[in-house]
């Protein structure tokens, strides 16, 4: 999976974890004497009990969360549960909060004190010593201070999917979407989370929301294109496509990609075309079920008849092993037309009734239907890749699937050429061979033009030298070549 970077936080995380050695070295001993004195005070049972000592400890541990956190790479979460122990000791007697207390509660609600910018500060310093999982903990603590807060909830969805943990990512990061964070970075990283565990609609809405931060956005516009590909619905690609090629015409890419759509669907559709082109066959297929039924019933009749006549030589002469073996010869033959006979009397009773029940008017309405969108979407797509060239003329894969698109459809040509029998080719097959050879003609100066664009690619090198040996071909027979717009 693709992992977000964001330069803004690596930035943050470099200012604020600063040298210690800028720090005075006497304000590090302070730090150091004031923790060990802090930490001897709890240790004393009267000390223990009294909230002054919290108050100071939480004030003397987030000071050096902030300061010089070498002393205690956990100095944050010490200052936190001192603060809360505070509250806890400070009551009076009649259980209402006392001054210290209250203070407390403030800090730990983010309304006075560093105690957020503490956690941020060692969360990011343990996110740089990729302890990511103890810098999950620190960004999501900072967030109970200052929940409404963009800073932790972006850092700590980072930290949460590099340590593999992607539903903690997810929730972060739509928390930093809620909270209003604007980075389109992060609207990116959370569609792929998303898209990774097949959630294509949540994916979608989290591009849109960032489309909404950054309208003009081009890599968030073209990752709808891409969920909506993965999750199959070709039709919203092709809206989404047309629409950011109308607002940008110019922009190759996003051109290449709707001519490549169209083209992939087109391709399917050819498909389709001549699976009702197979079915539609079926008329001659009935005939030759038909001859061939009448062949196995000759041969059937022709067998009976000739088993008759040995077995009649056989009263006559039992002991000739000779005739035996041509009985047994002749009666597997026989039983091996009855099997012919009944599997094409079975064949033309499905062909009869297939035929009887309108299914070829139905056939041939679809496969029309098809041929005719077939024909206005191939011009479409090579409109479209025109366009393509206009804008940037060494497209390579505009180039290329030009070329494939003519060479492609040469070869469905070529096949009718293969499928006529003598008498259809000396009438027209040399007319269909010089369209054949004119379509081969459209697809080289692309191809051409592709190796020139690409030198190393392979795949355009290859299909120009089979194109280049096909021409060849045409030349040697003296085929004329016809080229038809």
């Amino acid at each position: 999976m693709k992992r977000i970077i964001l330069i803004s936080a690596f930035s943050l995380f470099g200012c604020l974890a600063f040298s210690q050695s800028v720090l005075d070295q006497a304000v590090v001993d302070q730090f150091k004497k004031d923790k060990e004195k802090s930490d001897k005070a709890i240790t004393d049972d009267k000390d223990a009990g009294k909230a002054a000592t919290w108050m100071t400890r939480a004030d003397v541990y987030s000071n050096i969360a902030l300061q010089a956190s070498t002393l205690d790479s956990n100095a944050v979460m010490t200052a936190y549960n001192a603060y809360k122990k505070v509250i806890e000791l400070d009551v009076t007697k009649k259980g209402d909060a006392g001054r210290d207390s209250k203070k407390a509660s403030d800090i730990l609600a983010g309304k006075e004190g560093n105690l957020y910018n503490a956690f941020v500060k060692q969360g990011a310093e343990k996110y740089q010593a990729k302890q990511m999982e103890g810098a999950l903990k620190m960004f999501q603590m900072a967030q109970e201070i200052n929940g409404k807060d963009t800073t932790a909830t972006l850092y700590g969805g980072i930290a949460a999917q590099q340590a593999e943990k992607n539903d903690i990512a997810v929730e972060e990061f739509e928390k930093y979407a809620a909270n209003g964070g604007g980075d389109p970075s992060v609207f990116y990283g959370l569609s792929q989370l998303y898209k990774s565990d097949k959630k294509y609609d949540k994916a979608i809405a989290a591009l849109e929301k960032g489309l909404v931060k950054s309208p003009d956005n081009k890599d968030l516009k073209s990752e709808i294109v891409n969920i909506h590909l993965a999750s199959g619905n070709e039709d919203m690609a092709i809206n989404q496509l047309q629409e950011l090629t109308q607002k940008d015409p110019t922009n190759a890419t996003n051109m290449v990609n709707l001519a490549i759509l169209y083209d992939n669907i087109n391709i399917k559709r050819d498909r389709k075309i001549k699976e009702l082109q197979s079915k539609l066959g079926s008329t001659d297929k009935a005939d030759a079920v038909n001859k061939q039924l009448e062949t196995e019933k000759g041969k059937l009749d022709i067998y009976e008849g000739e088993i008759k006549r040995i077995s009649g030589l056989l009263k006559k002469q039992p002991k000739s092993a000779d005739l035996k073996r041509q009985l047994d010869e002749v009666n597997a033959s026989r039983d091996e037309s009855k099997t012919n006979v009944t599997k094409y009397e079975t064949s033309a009773k499905e062909m009869a009734a297939n035929a009887n029940n309108g299914e070829n008017s139905t056939v041939e309405k679809e496969l029309a239907e098809l041929k005719t969108k077939y024909k206005s979407d191939r011009q479409l797509i090579i409109d479209t890749y025109k366009k393509v060239l206009v804008a940037n003329p060494d497209n390579y894969d505009a180039l290329f699937n030009l070329g494939v698109l003519y060479f492609n459809e040469a070869v469905n040509m070529k096949s009718e050429v293969d499928n006529m029998d003598m008498k259809e080719y000396q009438a027209r097959g040399k007319e269909v061979e010089g369209r054949v050879c004119g379509e081969f003609k459209k697809a080289k100066p692309y191809f051409d033009k592709a190796v020139a664009a690409k030198p190393d690619a392979e795949e355009a090198k290859s299909t120009l030298e089979t194109l280049d040996s096909v021409l060849a071909q045409f030349e040697g027979k003296k085929v004329e070549c016809v080229t038809v717009d």
